[in-house]
């Protein structure tokens, strides 16, 4: 297990650096986060879309189509190539809970079910 601190809190995350709990996350966290994963800055448009990750995924408990994300939060339909370039990076700093397999493979374009 690791940890990263935030605000005088120590933050737990699995060995994958994936937040164990969900409630953990604050937009503080997102940005210890994002440092962890190498995101030099947590500007608004990339808020936007880590915002609107975590509410698709409180309302349907999957991971939003991409083209969707970015539609979504008014942005060019390449906003993760543009912003983040990996979207598991998104979903990391999102505070939301590993994907599963075929999700991951779904992202990486090797097929799958989402």
């Amino acid at each position: 297990m690791q940890t990263i601190e935030c605000k005088g809190a120590e933050i737990r995350l699995d060995d994958e650096g994936y937040l164990l709990n969900l409630a953990d996350w604050t937009e503080d966290v997102a940005c210890a986060l994002a440092e962890k994963e190498g995101v030099e800055e947590l500007t608004k448009d990339r808020m936007d879309i880590i915002r609107f990750m975590r509410e698709y995924y409180k309302a349907y408990n999957a991971f939003p189509m991409l083209r969707a994300v970015c539609r979504n939060v008014h942005q060019s339909k390449d906003c993760f190539s543009e912003k983040f370039i990996d979207p598991l990076k998104a979903w990391k700093i999102a505070g939301l809970p590993k994907p599963d397999v075929h999700v991951i493979a779904e992202i990486r374009g090797e097929g799958g079910v989402v």
